[in-house]
């Protein structure tokens, strides 16, 4: 049997969209966990990527916390955390925090470094105060490619918040733990091709945020 015939006989099985094991129910959990994930890194990568990309300052410390958490494995340190803290939602989200804070911040350090300084200058001549040369002149000019951080930081956790079925919560990865358990590799396939929709479904998403939140002016500069 091929994987195009896995495929087809998870989603033409109506057992399968139906009750807590159902496609809506788990593609709901894995994106509320997704969400999550993805609003706590940027609540920790954004402002410290803005602050030292607009300073000048940091970019080496930046640099090694990047490198230093990429080196993580996610499932690795998803079994430390169960294992010291126990069941329950915060050994799911760190691993996944960690694993999307760099791309966040590294990005947005990057983007506000690459903003043309002349504006900026000639902002700081008027007299505006240092904020509002921030969030007036240098964050619209670095959206694009801070949307670019976060989009990949997004990918990333979707495409890992199947881990969190290893210690017995629910979302996309539920079919692929369950089914290989069960030698079920129908369930297998289908959970992997659930979890690479939502990782299209993100990128087009962000591609429509894009094309609301950016300027015209600098997408055509882009």
């Amino acid at each position: 049997m091929n994987v195009l015939h896995f495929i087809g006989a998870f989603f033409s099985d109506s057992a399968h969209w139906h009750g807590y094991d159902g496609i809506p129910t788990r593609v709901w959990e894995h994106i509320q966990y997704s969400l999550l994930a993805l609003a706590i890194a940027a609540a920790i990568g954004l402002p410290v990527g803005l602050i030292t990309g607009h300073t000048g300052r940091g970019g080496n410390a930046l640099a090694f916390i990047a490198t230093a958490a990429r080196a993580l494995p996610s499932f690795g340190l998803l079994v430390l955390l169960f294992v010291m803290i126990g069941l329950g939602m915060l050994p799911v989200m760190i691993p996944l925090v960690v694993l999307a804070v760099p791309p966040i911040l590294v990005t947005t350090y990057e983007a506000v470094r690459s903003v043309d300084p002349s504006p900026v200058d000639a902002a700081r001549g008027m007299g505006m105060p240092e904020s509002r040369v921030l969030f007036q002149v240098e964050l619209p000019e670095a959206l694009p490619l801070i949307l670019g951080g976060l989009r990949s930081a997004a990918i990333q956790i979707v495409s890992t918040a199947t881990i969190a079925a290893y210690v017995s919560f629910g979302g996309l990865g539920r079919y692929i733990v369950d089914g290989l358990y069960q030698r079920n590799y129908e369930k297998v396939v289908g959970g992997a091709t659930l979890t690479a929709l939502m990782a299209l479904a993100t990128l087009a998403v962000f591609w429509a945020v894009s094309r609301v939140a950016v300027s015209p002016g600098v997408r055509r500069s882009g």
